[in-house]
């Protein structure tokens, strides 16, 4: 298969396309951020990376936490707006008729439609350049229970999870696998006599 070269970019797609809430009860904000991931399972542990002009990240900064909300197809125009209004002109939670609720371990709400909010404190900020990178620790995660299946795990495909690729937002496809199908060993049939 031929490949064209391009120069240097971001092109690792898709990414998650989450709705940070920060601030407190009283006074909040949503940022939307496509730059997040998780970086290491114990502690658990996220980033997200935001530009240091934009209103959100000094209340981090000086806040030290915030809420990743997930988002899903029906969140997905809230999403967009989240992430072209500024929160220092317009009361986001407001504006697009969002419910907050009490998170258990910080100040920052957390949006109620989200099918699942992640709380998080700030351990440490890398200047990378064009944005910053806020490293935090996972405090607690809350997940809608519409969503959780009979055996008590998170459905995935239930809530339509939305992701980010290169302008455009996309809803998660089908289960197309399982960590270790490839090397799982087979089943053998019974033949019923």
């Amino acid at each position: 298969m031929e490949k064209v070269v391009w120069k240097p970019g971001t092109f690792i797609y898709p990414i998650p396309a989450v709705l940070v809430s920060c601030g407190t009860m009283e006074k909040s904000n949503i940022i939307t951020v496509a730059w997040t991931g998780v970086i290491n399972t114990n502690p658990a542990m996220v980033y997200i990376s935001v530009r240091p002009e934009r209103y959100s990240y000094e209340i981090i900064k000086e806040q030290k936490e915030f809420v990743i909300n997930l988002t899903c197809e029906k969140l997905a125009y809230v999403t967009d707006w989240c992430g072209v209004k500024s929160g220092s002109k317009v009361d986001k939670f407001k504006e697009m008729k969002l419910g907050k609720q009490k998170a258990k371990y910080v100040k920052c709400p957390m949006i109620e439609e989200s099918p699942v909010s992640i709380e998080c404190k700030v351990k440490e900020i890398k200047k990378l350049g064009s944005h910053h990178m806020f490293l935090a620790e996972v405090l607690a995660i809350h997940a809608s229970s519409e969503y959780i299946n009979e055996k008590g795990a998170f459905d995935i495909s239930k809530c339509n999870l939305i992701a980010y690729a290169n302008g455009g937002y996309y809803t998660l496809g089908k289960k197309i696998g399982k960590f270790g199908f490839s090397v799982e060993k087979k089943k053998k049939k019974k033949i019923r006599k």
